[in-house]
């Protein structure tokens, strides 16, 4: 079956998003070193960043209230005012960071809009999707962009069933295995991983080498042509 539908993640995707977090993941440690080396600094605040996203979610806003209580946890009644208004700022930079593109991306999305349905579906906070993806000038080659609170297998069958798709005429290409490969190729879609060197290690899985579906590309750039390779079957 050709390929009708495009699924695009976004962060780190189209534009680099790790990289701020790194950033600010080093301002946090700085900031902590009266009270943890780096090593429990980051080790705190990555428990406790995996035990929020059940209650806030995925992006800069959750990560926020995460080194607050990493800082908390580690600095107790110790902890100066100071230090959570520095987190506070630390917090705001990741949402105020300009949008910068992948190499290629733009002319890459430019070719893949004439492919077939583009659709973004990303995870993260509404507003702060919203404002990267109106700030990198991409949004008119989309024909929809779904935000969503994760990606499950259920997402992908409901996006599909909306959009009228079998999932053998869809492809999901992104960064993520846990979030963007596993789920699409469970889906019953083709999914292609575009590996970064930032990764966060809670989208780490096995790679599903075994799955027909399943291909591996060095940028984002290759996709066209693996398109064009599957409508050719």
């Amino acid at each position: 079956m050709p390929i009708k539908l495009i699924l695009l993640d976004a962060d780190d995707t189209l534009w680099h998003n790790m990289r701020h977090f790194e950033v600010a993941e080093q301002a946090f440690t700085g900031l902590l070193a009266t009270f943890a080396e780096a090593g429990i600094a980051r080790s705190t605040l990555a428990t406790i960043e995996e035990r929020n996203l059940a209650h806030y979610g995925y992006g800069a806003k959750s990560f926020t209230l995460s080194m607050i209580e990493a800082a908390l946890a580690l600095g107790g009644a110790d902890l100066p005012v100071e230090a959570i208004a520095r987190i506070l700022e630390t917090g705001r930079n990741l949402l105020q960071h300009p949008v910068e593109l992948l190499d290629g991306v733009g002319d890459t999305i430019e070719a893949l809009a004439e492919l077939g349905d583009l659709v973004l579906l990303t995870k993260g906070d509404l507003l702060h999707q919203e404002m990267k993806l109106a700030a990198s000038g991409l949004g008119i080659l989309f024909s929809a962009v779904e935000i969503v609170s994760d990606k499950t297998v259920e997402t992908f069958q409901r996006l599909f069933a909306r959009r009228s798709v079998d999932p053998a005429e869809a492809i999901m290409a992104g960064d993520s295995l846990r979030s963007d490969i596993h789920p699409a190729l469970a889906a019953g879609a083709w999914a292609a991983f575009v590996p970064q060197p930032l990764a966060w290690s809670h989208e780490h899985a096995a790679e599903p080498v075994d799955q027909p579906r399943y291909r591996r590309l060095a940028s984002l750039g290759a996709l066209p042509a693996l398109i064009a390779e599957i409508n050719a079957m």
